[in-house]
């Protein structure tokens, strides 16, 4: 396959070491806005995004000029629970979270377009070839780079934590607070942990990821087949090399 260039459209798997994916950015806030009807707050110059829930007992604030690196933050009031995600956390996985909140406040319309998962997180990690631990406090990517951690009787109950080799441009994590509703966890592992790829920009991709050995890249456009038949079939190769198919 000829190089990809930085402005090609790619599938990446396994997601977790996707990078942001903010082309995608309408996926987490869109459904808030038009199906909804959240109200809306945007800064154009500094692209910083509010949204709040009708009600008012809800908001989602995406700031990427926080130099702490959280860029998402979800609320709500009472009970009070917060979940908050670095800059390089999966779109994939906040849009899950995202999107899901109006029914976690009690809002069943277009549950049908949006729904939420019914399995646990035990079943997830099975299904997707995570490693579990003996009292389900942890689950661990097949390639050791995700963790997804559980401290109970804490301030953060949940904790999300990635990286490579302790790559600056590969570290990401995502917390949830003691009572985050469990939906929201599951949510965000479940679009996670999936064996489906995730589409970016070759450039979006952080390097130390792209030749990693579990790292599989394929195009997302021109392939013979079906795009994403055809990373399926490349994620089945028996290798353990970098691929970019």
């Amino acid at each position: 396959m000829k190089a990809l260039a930085p402005d090609d459209k790619v599938l990446v798997s396994p997601r977790h070491l996707a990078g942001a994916g903010l082309d995608h950015l309408a996926d987490a806030i869109g459904p808030l806005i038009h199906l909804f009807g959240w109200q809306t707050e945007h800064n154009a110059a500094s692209g910083h995004v509010a949204l709040d829930s009708p009600e008012g007992s809800m908001f989602v604030d995406f700031t990427p000029s926080r130099t702490d690196g959280v860029w998402w933050t979800i609320a709500h009031h009472e009970p009070f629970w917060k979940v908050e995600c670095t800059r390089q956390t999966p779109i994939e996985a906040v849009a899950a979270v995202t999107q899901c909140l109006p029914q976690l406040l009690g809002d069943r319309r277009h549950a049908d377009r949006i729904p939420l998962t019914t399995s646990s997180l035990a079943d997830i990690a099975a299904q997707n070839h995570w490693a579990a631990s003996l009292e389900g406090r942890l689950f661990t990517s097949p390639d050791g780079h995700c963790t997804l951690r559980r401290a109970p009787d804490t301030e953060i109950a949940w904790s999300v934590e990635h990286s490579v080799h302790g790559g600056f441009g590969t570290y990401w994590s995502t917390r949830f607070t003691a009572d985050a509703p469990p939906a929201a966890v599951t949510q965000f592992f479940a679009h996670l942990a999936t064996s489906a790829p995730a589409e970016r920009e070759f450039r979006e991709i952080p390097f130390l990821a792209r030749d990693l050995g579990y790292a599989l890249i394929t195009p997302a456009r021109g392939a013979a087949a079906n795009p994403h038949i055809h990373h399926a079939v490349a994620r089945a190769a028996p290798t353990h090399t970098a691929r970019h198919c």
